[in-house]
């Protein structure tokens, strides 16, 4: 076998003729067992060994830096893990607006829509569960490294950064501004209301503080598998508050004047389209944690005789079928109890405050409110674990041994920071949602439809076609959406309250 070294952690895919299929990184799994904090170059094996038998040779690490960095740096994972981890960060806020597109697209459309939306999203996980270790010798344990070497370098690059470091950075953000009006939601019900809870309250900024100050105390945690009671706690929160937020209104009736007609779509055919389409982009994006899903799976061990596909794939069907029992349920349920009262801005939470709030004990509010509040905590420590990967990747390739933990500590409190002045600066950052989430849609939707294509290339035949079909349906509904959320942006104005959370 021949033996060489690099001297980054690269994707540097090896020649190959014409009519030759890709076999990026076509890298002997190695295991060591010694001590690497002295490493300072990179080794890799071309090739396969002597007897062309690997037998039970455990996969641990790609490159030995693996071994430093958060995602990688325990795969002890089981499906349990797989299954926390998948439901922290698949449920999320978005779910509350379900409602909200059934209003427009009406009973009929809106469950069929749901279906298909969850079924899509359901088949391009599996793809990416079976592209991580697609290649011999190769495991991919980030979304952004099988990206490069579907597309190569620069497009992989072109397509995938962007989204990645929105679902992971932005989401962050997202949970901070999120968070910070559950905190004072919370204090005010807790309070009994009033001007003298007003007047003692704390300012936006202010809770974005408190709660960005006990995230980044609870991301000090060192990798992705450590967290794992943390998502515990999160799935646990998510399943709970969706639950009463659906359970809560059918026992205490429906309001008087609930409408279930498809709420009105305006005099324009290009404001009916605006309208339809965003309810469309509600229910699509509802479904996330697609750029974690390989992330996850690097948790896993594997070796020849198992590969992480098969416990992964164990956590995706449970997870996903729990995740299902929330989302349905919310969806119908939440629309049958509001119909087209259901506001945009905070979804069931809001409707049900608004609505049921003064008739249900305050006790039981402030449980709700903590619920997501604990929630959006536990939230935020798997979608940073990318950027902290991403960070300490950076210190490793430039100082060529491993982060010290006050460097790691360092390096997380300046994301947190970072995050924080983001959400300060930008607070309406959930009006553009729409927009954003129709640029970052293909990551879901398409790229692993098209990565498949690219690994596993077979023309005319059946997955061929299906992944081909799919990919280019979900880049004409980005491009769609995109339309959409712009036209709504014109026409509905944007209130960019700038510093003024």
């Amino acid at each position: 076998m021949e033996v060489g070294f690099a001297e980054e952690f690269s994707l540097h895919e090896p020649s190959r003729g014409p009519g030759d299929q890709p076999h990026p990184l076509q890298i002997i799994r190695i295991e060591s067992s010694g001590s690497m904090k002295d490493s300072t170059v990179t080794p890799y094996v071309e090739g396969i060994s002597n007897d062309g038998n690997f037998g039970n040779t455990q996969v641990k690490y790609l490159f030995p830096q693996e071994a430093w960095l958060p995602i990688t740096e325990s795969r002890n994972g089981n499906v349990f893990s797989a299954v926390v981890h998948l439901l922290s960060s698949g449920i999320g806020l978005q779910a509350l607006l379900l409602p909200v597109a059934f209003a427009t697209l009406g009973w009929s459309w809106g469950i069929i829509s749901l279906s298909l939306a969850f079924a899509w999203q359901l088949y391009t996980i599996w793809l990416l569960v079976q592209l991580a270790e697609s290649v011999p010798g190769a495991r991919y344990s980030r979304y952004l490294l099988l990206a490069i070497s579907a597309f190569g370098p620069k497009l992989g690059k072109l397509f995938a950064i962007f989204p990645v470091m929105y679902l992971s950075g932005g989401s962050c953000v997202m949970l901070i501004i999120t968070a910070g009006g559950n905190m004072e939601t919370l204090y005010k019900i807790m309070c009994g209301g009033g001007d003298r809870c007003e007047a003692n309250s704390l300012s936006g900024a202010m809770w974005f503080l408190v709660f960005t100050c006990m995230a980044i105390l609870v991301a000090q945690l060192p990798n992705l598998n450590s967290i794992t009671k943390i998502s515990v706690i999160g799935a646990v929160t998510a399943v709970v508050y969706c639950t009463l937020i659906w359970v809560l209104p059918i026992t205490k009736g429906r309001p008087s004047g609930v409408s279930y007609s498809p709420a009105e779509m305006g005099k324009s055919d290009m404001a009916k389209f605006g309208n339809i389409f965003n309810a469309i982009g509600i229910i699509v994006l509802a479904f996330r944690g697609h750029n974690l899903v390989l992330e996850i799976q690097g948790t896993l061990p594997s070796n020849q005789k198992q590969k992480s596909s098969e416990p992964m794939w164990k956590g995706v069907t449970i997870s996903y079928l729990i995740i299902a029992m929330c989302l349905f349920p919310l969806a119908i349920a939440g629309f049958w109890a509001y119909g087209n009262k259901v506001p945009i801005n905070g979804g069931l939470l809001t409707a049900f405050l608004q609505v049921h709030g003064p008739k249900t004990p305050r006790y039981v509010m402030g449980i709700i409110y903590l619920l997501a509040l604990i929630n959006n905590l536990t939230s935020f420590q798997i979608y940073a674990m990318p950027v902290f990967d991403n960070l300490e990747f950076r210190y490793i390739m430039k100082k060529k041994k491993r982060c010290p933990w006050w460097v790691r500590s360092g390096l997380r409190l300046f994301f947190g920071g970072l995050a924080f002045l983001i959400a300060v600066a930008f607070p309406f950052l959930g009006s553009l949602a729409a927009l954003i989430g129709g640029i970052t849609l293909p990551l879901t939707y398409v790229y692993p439809c098209f990565m498949y294509i690219s690994i596993k290339p077979r023309p005319n035949g059946t997955m061929w076609w299906l992944n081909f079909g799919l990919g280019c349906l979900g880049s004409i509904l980005s491009v769609m959406l995109v339309v959409a959320a712009l036209w709504n942006l014109a026409t509905k104005h944007l209130n960019a309250n700038f510093f003024r959370p």
